[in-house]
This record gives C-alpha cells, structure tokens and sequence, in this order.
C-alpha cells in the first residue's frame, strides 16, 4: 500500500476525494472490464436544503437494511490562521466530548449500543462525521448528530486531556516517520502563500500553544448549518430523511458563514530543493510539480488537462508493471525499490503532480531523480498508445463500479461533492470526461507541466539508526 500522505497512487484514489486523513486507500476493481458500462448513480440523490440553509442529499440503496449518516462541513485545515494550525483537526476530536445532555465519551457508547460504528476525519478542505447503523436507527443518530453540531461543549479539563491525544497522534504519524516529516516540509517548501502549506494534525509549537478558546472560537465560527451538509444513503425513504433533517437540523439558527479570503499561490519562479536529515534505513526522493486543478467540471482547458494529468499518473504507476515499475524496479541493475505517481486532480486549493521512490543499494537519490524524470520526458517525447491508455481507463471504471457497491462509499462520494461544489453524479461525469482523454493530451500535459520553474525536490538522507525507540503513551480516545 502506498503512503497516505500520498492517498494512494492511482486514478481510483482522484475519486476519493483530496487531502482525506482516513478512507483514503484505492481499492481495487474487478479485472477483464473492458466493455463495461460506466455504473449508474442508480438511484437518483435527492438534494434539499433546510430552512437555515443547511444542505440535505438523499441517496436510496435498498439491498441491505442498512444506513450511512453523515455531516460534512466545508472547513478544513486550510481554513485555520497561523498560530493555530491543527485546530480543525482538535475540534474534531472535541465533537466526541459532549455537550449539556451527553457526557464526554457517551455520544460513541449510545451508537454503539444501537449496533452502529462511527469515526470522524478532517482534510485540508474538510471535516466530516459519520455512522454506520440500521436503517431503523436512523432517526436515533440524527437527535445525537445534530445535538453535538449545534451544542457542543466540554470543560477545559477534557480539552487539555484530548490535545494529549492529538500531539501523541502527531508523533506517532509524523514525528517518528521520517517520510512523512519530508512530505510535511516539501508542502512548506513548495507552497509560500497558500494555506495547504500547513500540515492537518499541525505544527507541533502551535498545538503546544493551543488553548480550548481557540477550538469554542473555530467551532463558533465556522459550525454553522450554511457550511455543512447531512447525507443519508441506504435503506431509506428521502421524504421521511427530510422530515426528520427538518425536525432535528432545520431548528438550528441559521448564522452567515465567514467570507472567506483568497490566499493565492504567486507563480513560482525556480526550482526549489531541500534535504532532510533523520535516521532510516533507506534514502528517498520526492518530486512535486504545480499543476492545474479540477476546479469544476465546465469545460475548460486547465480542467481537460487536470484528468489528462491524472491519467498520466496511472501511465506511470496505476498498476503492477506499470511503466515506473518495468523501467525502474525490476532487474539486477534496478535503479529504485519503488517508484509512484500520484496527480492531485481537485482540492479547493493548488495541486501537485508527484514522482517519488527510493533507491535501490548503490543508488543515489538523484540518479533515481533523473529516472523520474526521464519516464516523464519519454512520455513527452513518444506518447502513449491507444492500448495503453484503455488499459487504465478500464481500470478507473472498474473501480467506479466496485466502489458504489458500498453504501458508505456512495455516501463518501457525496460528501466530497458537496464540499467541494460538485455535483452529485460528479463521479459519473468523471468517467465521461475521462473515457474522452486521448493519447495527444495525455503527451501534451507531459511535454507542459514538467519543467524546472515549477517544481520542489526533497531527498530524504538518512542518519545512523540509534537507540531505543521512544516510550508510547496509549493513545486512548484518539479518533482515528
């Protein structure tokens, strides 16, 4: 499995959605799907929006009598200030703490007992909450959702207890994997405006210096129904979910969502390099080069060259054998042990399109470097074949169609769409686009994005491994 700070290299994981700290793995498709159909949305998505201006999406699935609740808010890490990176993520872990009926702990125990599962996520462009439970309980967990969104509280004891939590959750994710430490400084590096610079979980000074006024004053202004939406896919009657959307989120005061300013991200002019330093075993490269966007679908030539990008990155590395793989890993004189791709496609923010690998024994990272780059410039060069290009436009329908088999997949979807400003069949319309990419666009994108003035360089050198490793507390509570 590729690195999730990655997300998962391969076009399946552009459907997913961007940024996700959970959920974020591909999964895979069933194979010989050449002819297949793209899958309906089936059943249609019913979209309404409350009195207060909150959102309402409604997919049926009868096969099972099951149901996945939702709520998703368009607030995410890039919408903190500086000084308080984190401080989505913390909230998030806060909405599990209470609120004047719930005691802290008690909203996961009552899911629980209804026969539920429930977690929650926060992304840079995101943060959702969900359970899992049947169909009949719904009404149960939408009085338990709706009380926390509306009135969460928590004394200041239980806010210092979980930030514990989440600084532990940091060092155990970030502090102690020396890649992930990389990929966390190539964002800095790469972005000097844009707030997609800051890392989800935070820098660990700000989390040092987070205060429990700081997560009341993010909840206060940003937990408003006009930035969230419910979704409720499965065994359900989309009229019945909106009588009980109305009679347990629609009560909620309505209050204006802040306007947001832009932070655009000034054209870089150079190639910009670093090397980190920490003990590991092995050396690695990453590559990130700025690329357009999927901003909507509206035809547009930076959003075509958006999915040519994302196909191109499956070119490269969206299967076993793929072009990475045969060129780079294989054989007694392989130049890497891995190699990977990855083409961010859509965010809310500025994108990257990546190569990285690690060196095989006796390799340097900047002859590994120069490989990378060389299977892009053969791209750019000679193009691709018809053949190799409906190879991972199968794949993506596969996986399409093996994705909606879950419910809370479907529900995923539409939660990414709605954050984001899609629509709800966005998924479906992907595929259309994508079945369109040709050949000549795919080697367009390859001959225009992959030159020095936009990219960032990040060699992870390794040190001497020494020592025990560090004491872990039990991270008890922790979300994820």
């Amino acid at each position: 499995m590729k690195p999730n700070y990655l997300l998962g290299l391969s076009l399946a994981a552009a459907l997913w959605g961007p940024g996700a700290t959970v959920f974020a793995q591909a999964l895979p498709g069933p194979k010989n799907m050449a002819t297949a159909p793209t899958p309906a949305a089936a059943a249609q998505v019913h979209t309404f929006t409350l009195a207060n201006g909150m959102a309402l999406w409604v997919k049926p699935d009868r096969r099972a009598p099951t149901a996945v609740h939702m709520v998703w808010l368009r607030v995410g890490s890039m919408d903190e200030v500086d000084g308080t990176s984190g401080v989505a993520h913390v909230l998030e872990h806060m909405l599990f703490k209470g609120t004047p009926t719930l005691a802290p702990g008690e909203f996961s125990r009552r899911v629980a007992a209804l026969g539920g599962r429930e977690n929650a996520f926060t992304a840079k462009d995101y943060t959702g909450y969900f359970q899992q439970i049947p169909s009949s309980q719904l009404e149960a967990v939408m009085r338990l959702e709706s009380d926390r969104f509306a009135n969460n509280q928590w004394p200041d004891s239980e806010f210092i207890k979980e930030l514990e939590v989440v600084k532990e959750e940091r060092r155990l994710r970030t502090d102690d994997n020396p890649r992930a430490q990389l990929h966390e400084m190539l964002s800095a590096t790469a972005l000097a405006a844009s707030p997609y610079r800051r890392p989800i979980v935070g820098w660990m000074s700000d989390l040092e210096a987070m205060t429990a006024q700081d997560a009341r004053d993010f909840y206060r202004k940003w937990y408003a129904p006009a930035n969230a939406v419910v979704v409720v896919a499965g065994d359900v009657d989309p009229l019945r979910v909106k009588a009980l959307a109305d009679q347990y989120y629609g009560v909620i005061p309505a209050r204006a969502v802040p306007e947001r300013k832009p932070r655009e991200e000034p054209v870089q002019q150079g190639v910009r390099r670093f090397e980190f330093k920490a003990p590991a075993e092995q050396a690695y490269v990453a590559l990130a080069f700025k690329v357009p966007r999927l901003a909507s679908l509206d035809p547009a030539p930076e959003h075509d060259e958006a999915l040519a990008l994302t196909v191109l990155a499956a070119v490269l590395d969206g299967y076993s054998g793929a072009r990475l793989d045969r060129a780079l890993t294989q054989g007694e004189n392989r130049l890497a042990d891995s190699a990977g791709a990855y083409n961010g496609l859509m965010g809310r923010g500025p994108q990257f399109f990546y190569l990285e690998g690690v060196p095989a024994k006796g390799q340097s990272p900047e002859v590994l470097e120069s490989a990378l780059r060389v299977q892009v410039q053969r791209v750019a060069t000679e193009g691709v074949n018809e053949a190799e290009l409906q190879r991972v436009k199968t794949q993506w329908v596969a996986s399409e169609i093996y994705k909606l088999d879950s419910v809370f997949n479907q529900a995923r979807e539409l939660g990414v769409a709605w954050t984001l400003g899609l629509p709800p069949d966005y998924g479906a319309q992907l595929i259309a686009r994508l079945r369109q990419v040709t050949p000549a666009q795919v080697q367009a994108v390859a001959q225009k994005y992959f030159g020095d003035d936009s990219l960032t360089v990040a060699i992870l050198r390794p040190q001497p491994m020494s020592g025990q490793p560090r004491p872990r507390r039990a991270a008890a509570g922790a979300r994820h």
